[in-house]
């Protein structure tokens, strides 16, 4: 969007519905990649380093704040006169 337009409901709806439709093809592609990792970690007994941890942390609290910002979008939508 250009920064000297103002978005339009329905460009903001747009925008959120691809971005949404992407993230929901990468996550689909990361849990299979995330899967294929537990296993082999599983089967190797191989280790990781901490930053695993910390970084698997962070990721799910976006995707916990993506969540919540998510549902007040459909709230409000659904409020819609």
């Amino acid at each position: 969007m250009d920064e000297q337009t103002t978005p339009t409901v329905e460009m903001s709806l747009a925008a959120l519905s691809e971005a949404v439709g992407k993230a929901s093809q990468d996550l689909t592609a990361v849990r299979s990649a995330l899967d294929v990792a537990r296993a082999d970690i599983t089967t190797r007994n191989t280790s990781l380093t901490r930053d695993v941890i910390k970084d698997a942390e962070r990721v799910i609290d976006h995707l916990r704040q993506a969540d919540e910002g998510l549902r007040d979008v459909l709230k409000d939508l659904a409020t819609r006169d």
